[in-house]
């Protein structure tokens, strides 16, 4: 998001204690909470720890810790020890004693499987008493797993309702997702692998951004949504790489193949398997190599007899994404609908098991007129090589073969100018020209044309 410049002075006109380092409460003593305590005091912040179990306040207030974790009595001793770290069960007077106040509680599993949000509302009723009770702008920096917009929807209504302030001008709130792995916690809080900051108050941002910067000088800033998100999207990917290399094992191993040497190998390539290449939302995958070694690697599994459910899964995943941009166009209620790229990806004229053949295949079937335009594909590229090699794989390119020229048009304006919708699947300056020159086109945007969609186009993206 972005965030207007202003000076750390214009931040201290509204909260006065910017001007030293912020005084620190940190609500639930568990695993991250115990870690939080210490290095937040180690970083010379004055912190009182919170918790309503009389065994962890006790704990901690003798600089003891309450779970294994490497150096964290230590650091808790120290912390004690220098007069910066002392524990209560009063999370009322706690906020009123701070600046700032860390909300780690539990969030368990709910019966339906979702979250429980019982501690944090219990919580919050008790902050909202210390911040009722309090002068000064206080923070709240929410840091626990929690489904996107409960830091707004659950914690924040209870602040406002119980003390009577506004968030925002009263009181800041920011969401600020932790990154610690158990039995390296200390040294991953000094050295963070990244810092979230999720808020959209700007004394708030300032105050945390304050608060990290001996360990990270470069926070990230975004809305509070987007960091509830990104704990939980950090951990799904962390699970499924664990699943990943887990499948590779149990591929390997009946071939008589080192998975270890295997993975070795594959961890090296930072440009496209460690990265951020494949890894934004959009179209389905394609083209000559993904589709069918997917399909090879899971029938090689087949024959071993070895069940390997997540690649398993990855067809019906990408197919669920192909008719997700069947839905949206289907919605506009267009007769004619416009493609824009036809090929697996911008540069090349292969339309192997392109994707969005199989829509359109799909869309056809359902009555809908198609035309279309590639920068790399004519009415003379070959066809008849390309249906052959895809014979057993994907069909919709052998559905649409015979038709296919008489759908292409030499200039997208034509496109434009005859369809009802478009479908944009290739992201080039040619096509969002035309986005901009045809508004009264509805399109559906598979590549993210725009880094956010002009207020004055009808554009749906399938991911955002």
């Amino acid at each position: 998001m972005e965030y207007r410049k202003f000076s750390p002075q214009d931040a201290e006109i509204v909260v006065p204690a910017l001007r030293q380092k912020s005084s620190i409460s940190v609500v639930g003593l568990g695993y991250v909470g115990a870690v939080s305590t210490a290095c937040l005091a180690s970083l010379g912040h004055r912190v009182v720890g919170v918790d309503l179990d009389q065994t962890k306040v006790n704990q901690i207030g003798r600089g003891q810790s309450p779970i294994h974790e490497d150096q964290l009595t230590e650091t808790l001793s120290a912390g004690v020890e220098g007069g910066l770290i002392s524990a209560t069960d009063d999370l009322r007077q706690a906020v009123i004693d701070t600046d700032v106040t860390f909300v780690s509680v539990g969030t368990p599993t709910a019966a339906d499987g979702g979250c429980d949000y019982n501690f944090i509302k219990l919580a919050s009723d008790a902050m909202a008493q210390g911040l009722r009770d309090k002068d000064g702008f206080h923070v709240f920096a929410m840091r626990c797993s929690i489904p996107p917009g409960t830091t707004m929807k659950v914690m924040a209504p209870i602040l406002e309702a119980v003390s009577g302030k506004v968030v925002g001008r009263d009181f800041g709130i920011c969401f600020n997702p932790e990154f610690l792995r158990e039995g390296v916690a200390i040294d991953d809080f000094h050295n963070p692998p990244k810092t979230v900051i999720g808020t959209t108050d700007f004394a708030t941002a300032e105050i945390m951004r304050r608060i990290y910067a001996p360990v990270d000088d470069k926070p990230i800033l975004t809305t509070i949504e987007v960091a509830e998100t990104i704990k939980y999207v950090d951990n799904v990917w962390h699970a499924t790489k664990v699943c990943f290399a887990n499948e590779v094992g149990r591929l390997c191993k009946p071939l008589g193949v080192d998975s270890h040497a295997v993975m070795d190998i594959f961890t090296q390539d930072q440009k496209l398997n460690l990265s951020a290449y494949y890894l934004k939302p959009g179209f389905a995958y394609g083209g000559s190599c993904l589709p069918k070694e997917v399909r090879a690697v899971q029938h090689v599994a087949s024959t071993l007899g070895v069940d390997l459910p997540m690649i398993g899964a990855l067809e019906q995943s990408n197919t669920e994404q192909i008719q997700q941009a069947v839905e949206m166009v289907l919605k506009t209620g267009a007769k004619r609908v416009g493609i824009l790229g036809l090929a697996f990806k911008p540069g090349t004229d292969d339309l192997r098991e392109s994707p969005i053949l199989e829509a359109m295949a799909t869309l056809q079937q359902q009555g809908v007129e198609l035309l279309a335009h590639d920068e790399a594909v004519t009415k003379d590229t070959p066809l008849d090589g390309l249906a052959s090699y895809t014979k057993y794989g994907s069909q919709g390119l052998a559905t649409l073969a015979e038709g296919l020229t008489d759908m292409l048009r030499e200039d997208v304006d034509s496109v434009m100018e005859e369809a009802d919708a478009v479908i944009v699947c290739h992201a080039n300056d040619t096509y969002r020209d035309a986005v901009r020159r045809h508004k009264q086109v509805a399109v559906v945007d598979v590549v993210r044309l725009f880094d956010a969609a002009p207020q004055d186009l009808a554009i749906n993206g399938i991911g955002w």
